[in-house]
């Protein structure tokens, strides 16, 4: 029933498992926290955060990753903080962080760390990271289209120690806050606080039980474990090197921009390389990835293709290396503007995917819908109040389809792995002065195949309030999502603005467009995902049935995946048989 670690230690292989179990029941107690506590829509109901567990040293210990493209900008951090105030952390203290050039990965993410003692010991930490809806800068709301230079986003929060044993730093707090438009931010940090003591109490509690001895023992072999899963799933990848690339288009500034994004994977027996050389330089504009950003991308685009019950801790992430340049479009050098890095996660995973498709045909989906947001701003007239909402109902359509299976219908505010909610329609109604009028997933959107793409989504809503301010950052108006195999491309992404006076102002998809007048119909549509495989393999009966529900066209099951109805919208068995059999 024991092993042994590298450092001879015996240990219990049940107790490990429990151990690693424990650790995610924690994390995920923070996250319901964070649900439950803070207020801004994109914390409590997008759930825009990560929760986690850190050892002494800043080594991942478990995570819940709510947001996916926040799951690995934790750890890094927190290895640099345990670094930089060495000697100098207590029971009690609180540190603060969104630096994006200090291993942070976007501005509006910003992290509370608390450290956690056993006795007079540092053992942990425990952390948070959520997407605030205001950080300063020229533009609330945080996302400036117009930035060139990190000093036109956002305030830059190093790390800092914002709650000194238990006590608060008022200078320090008032400080930043005065910095940051709207209260909401001050009472969602003191959320991310509040799950940190969360995780604190309940760490403390599990080596309690155990012993620091046995826990330390036990973490160790947990890391071994989880290195050991992914050094199989690695082995089970040929030998070589892969090349990917994709495109990203229009950086905000030079109208018909285009960014290659070009990684080579390199698989050598347990170990893999993404080396992101050729990638080009970055741009004088906002789209700009950080490193911490762009190596969380890949990450969780590969764990995508590996077992998904590998424990998320630092032996994981071992047999990984990732290389990306500095002073590319993935790692933008000081002082570029950064803000939209979270949102080349798409790009980046096109790359991988690409790369990877013709080696592990069975592990890798079709391409997904890119991403294409907007993020209003205004006075809320009937409270009197300024408000801030990005409109994750209608910023993402469908995934791409599997070897085995469809792809997710909308899969909502999600940067290349699920996990993020749609926003309750009367809430959004509540928290910002738009009246929503439709919402409704989008027939024909997704790409055929013998496993179709995700479905993706029309979304319409009447601006309200003053002062009304729409910004809109993403892709996706270019190049649809891709299919494989044989399997068709997704369709394209567009947002309109329909004014009062009966004109029609399309935004570019890096935009800030001013005063827009209150009754202007907002419309956006977001494309759905690639299709895998032929879509004439694709079953009759199926495709009979989506047709009946408005998921398919009948056109489209005629001419695409060559089915023909009859007028009951009943499989033409001998018609049916007859286009399919002309497929080359």
């Amino acid at each position: 029933m024991t092993a042994t670690t590298k450092s001879g230690d015996n240990v219990d292989k049940v107790l490990v498992a429990i151990l690693g179990r424990a650790l995610k029941a924690i994390t995920e107690e923070m996250s319901v926290s964070m649900e439950r506590t803070t207020r801004s829509p994109i914390l409590c109901e997008a759930r825009d955060y990560v929760t986690g567990l850190y050892d002494a040293e800043g080594r991942m210990l478990e995570q819940t990753e709510n947001l996916p493209i926040l799951s690995f900008s934790l750890a890094p951090v927190c290895k640099h903080i345990a670094q930089k105030f060495k000697g100098n952390i207590f029971p009690g203290d609180v540190f603060f962080h969104n630096d994006v050039f200090s291993l942070g990965n976007q501005n509006n993410d910003v992290a509370a760390f608390k450290p956690i003692f056993f006795g007079d010991k540092l053992v942990a930490w425990s952390a948070t990271k959520g997407h605030m809806a205001d950080i300063g800068g020229n533009v609330r709301g945080g996302y400036n289209p117009d930035a060139t230079e990190i000093w036109q986003e956002a305030l830059r929060i190093p790390a800092v120690k914002v709650v000194e044993r238990g006590q608060v730093r008022k200078d320090v707090w008032d400080l930043i806050f005065a910095n940051i438009r709207l209260d909401i931010v001050e009472a969602d940090m003191q959320a991310e606080i509040g799950a940190c003591t969360v995780g604190e109490r309940r760490l403390q509690a599990l080596i309690e039980k155990y012993g620091l001895e046995v826990f330390e023992a036990h973490k160790l072999a947990l890391f071994d474990a989880a290195k050991k899963l992914m050094q199989a799933e690695i082995r089970a990848i040929p030998n070589g090197s892969y090349t990917g690339e994709a495109w990203a288009y229009y950086d905000g500034k030079n109208v018909g921009s285009k960014y290659k994004i070009k990684v080579t994977i390199t698989v050598d027996g347990e170990h893999i390389t993404f080396d992101y050389a050729g990638t080009d330089k970055q741009t004088n504009a906002f789209v700009n990835g950080t490193y911490t950003s762009s190596a969380s991308a890949t990450v969780l685009t590969f764990l995508q293709m590996v077992n998904p019950d590998i424990p998320h801790n630092e032996g994981m992430i071992e047999p990984i290396e990732i290389i990306i340049p500095e002073g590319t479009i993935l790692n933008a050098a000081f002082p570029a503007a950064t803000t939209y890095g979270n949102h080349l996660c798409p790009n980046n995973a096109d790359a991988i995917i690409r790369a990877l498709a013709p080696v592990i045909p069975d592990r890798v989906g079709a391409g997904w819908n890119q991403l294409l947001c907007s993020l209003s701003t205004g006075t809320d007239t009937r409270k009197g109040e300024p408000y801030v909402d990005i409109m994750f109902m209608g910023l993402k359509g469908g995934s791409g389809a599997m070897p085995t299976c469809d792809g997710y219908d909308h899969i909502g505010m999600i940067d290349a792995s699920g996990g993020v909610l749609d926003q309750d329609y009367e809430m959004f109604e509540q928290q910002t002065p738009h009246l929503l009028l439709e919402h409704e997933l989008l027939c024909d959107s997704a790409g055929a195949g013998k496993f179709r793409g995700g479905l993706g989504v029309r979304t319409r809503y009447r601006v309200g309030g003053e002062g009304t301010q729409i910004v809109t950052f993403g892709d996706g108006d270019i190049e649809p999502a891709f299919g494989l195999q044989g399997g068709k491309g997704g369709t394209l992404n567009t947002i309109e603005l329909r004014m009062p006076d009966g004109r029609t102002v399309v935004p570019r998809t890096k935009d800030i467009i001013k005063g827009v007048p209150t009754g202007t119909e907002y419309l956006q549509i977001a494309g759905g995902g690639g299709g895998w495989g032929d879509a004439r393999e694709r079953h009759a009966a199926k495709v009979r049935d989506e047709v009946r529900n408005g998921v398919i066209s009948r056109g489209a099951a005629l001419e695409v995946y060559g089915v023909a109805l009859d007028d009951q919208l009943e499989v033409n068995e001998d018609e049916t048989a007859r286009l399919r059999g002309k497929r080359s």
